[in-house]
């Protein structure tokens, strides 16, 4: 019996197991060239600049070079004059980085023969030099120090050396930051991203997003786009100034999720207001059925900028990740059961008292739908100053 392979699961998750095979293959393989090429140009960008801002070079003289070289190497490809100025670009914006000091840390910088001058390894290895060495040849062993505090994890040196020039030279023309590059070379090299991805989430500043909700948006969206849509909808902390616990004869420390829902419901409009724009609600305790046993969502809404649903699950305490996977499943059962087909992946959303970021990162990043983590603060928690300063709830009512 035939079965329809473009809406069997099994061929689906094989397809994508294997296309993501062949990706990391690939990339491997290209990774060893761009260690082979950044250690190049890095060489060649600082022979240039030392010749050429402070030296005896004379205007025209990387054209010059440039043109010379086309006749010695016929054929060769990559060292136009405009590329030798990116190679001296890409030396200099490092340079400032990767202080020249005799005082070594983790990290050795080699030298071989021709221009390798960013053979960056994470242990120390012998610096091996070529009594053919021209120029370029260095005297002395010279040790990397690096000066950057830790953006995305520790300064990585494999990472950087797996990254492209074209990539490291779209990072370079787009962010000033050293912090922002550090980030950027760090998704490159862990996300496989294209040349072209780079260049949207550049585009958007994913960097100057990256301090909202921690989620998964960008491993699980199919389209960069749209996960730079979610990345802006959600924010990491919402305030519930409306919600006043005692009026449910709760303490705050007693709060749990059915109250904290009942307040919300009652306040639902503020809610959404709270939560931004192009949100519509569809309901609470919002019933799904999967083989004859019902499960239900505490909050579910549509968000037409993003074209989904959005389940929201409440948490009176602090997150932990068994959270995930029961959200992970409500997901899934909206996409089977209830999401139309022309709506974007359910999105899903963990609203909690409180939570250790980090952890909610390390968490969340193996799920395969999008989810993410945000906490609230009720009225009962401003500050006296800033609960002072905001109008009460009858205020708000006649306000609304």
């Amino acid at each position: 019996m035939a079965c329809d392979m473009n809406n069997n699961k099994e061929y689906l998750e094989a397809v994508k197991a294997i296309k993501e095979a062949i990706l990391r293959s690939q990339y491997r393989t290209v990774s060893t060239a761009n260690r082979e090429q950044l250690s190049l140009y890095y060489g060649i960008g600082r022979y240039v600049s030392e010749n050429s801002r402070i030296g005896f070079w004379g205007t025209g003289a990387i054209k010059q070079i440039s043109n010379d070289l086309q006749k010695e190497l016929p054929g060769l490809r990559g060292f136009s004059a405009e590329n030798m100025k990116k190679m001296r670009h890409f030396y200099e914006e490092w340079a400032a980085v990767l202080n020249w000091s005799p005082m070594a840390t983790e990290i050795e910088l080699n030298h071989p023969p021709m221009a390798g001058d960013l053979q960056l390894t994470e242990y120390k290895d012998a610096v091996n030099r070529s009594p053919m060495a021209t120029d370029l040849q260095v005297n002395e062993n010279l040790l990397i120090s690096i000066i950057c505090q830790p953006v995305a994890g520790e300064f990585n040196p494999v990472e950087f050396l797996q990254v492209g020039f074209s990539h490291h030279m779209e990072i370079i023309n787009k962010t000033k930051s050293l912090d922002a590059r550090l980030f950027y070379i760090h998704e490159c090299a862990t996300r496989f991203w294209s040349k072209y991805t780079l260049r949207d989430y550049l585009k958007a500043d994913l960097y100057g997003k990256r301090g909202s909700m921690p989620n998964n948006f960008e491993q699980t969206l199919p389209d960069v786009r749209q996960a730079l849509k979610a990345i802006g909808v959600f924010k990491d902390e919402y305030l519930l100034d409306y919600f006043n616990v005692e009026q449910y004869g709760e303490r705050d420390d007693d709060i749990d999720e059915r109250v904290l829902e009942q307040g919300i419901i009652a306040n639902i409009r503020r809610f959404i207001m709270t939560f931004g724009q192009d949100f519509s609600f569809i309901g609470n305790q919002y019933r799904v059925e999967v083989d004859n046993e019902e499960f239900f969502i505490d909050l579910l809404f549509f968000n037409r900028e993003l074209n989904a649903l959005v389940a929201i699950e409440l948490k009176s305490g602090k997150f932990r990740p068994s959270y995930l996977g029961q959200l992970n499943f409500y997901l899934s059962a909206l996409d089977e059961r209830v999401r139309k087909p022309h709506e974007n992946p359910s999105i899903g959303i963990i609203l909690c008292k409180e939570m250790n970021r980090t952890v909610v990162e390390f968490a969340v990043r193996d799920f395969t739908k999008p989810m993410g983590v945000a906490t609230y603060r009720t009225n009962d928690e401003l500050p006296e100053k800033m609960r002072k300063a905001l109008p009460d709830i009858e205020e708000l009512k006649k306000l609304l």
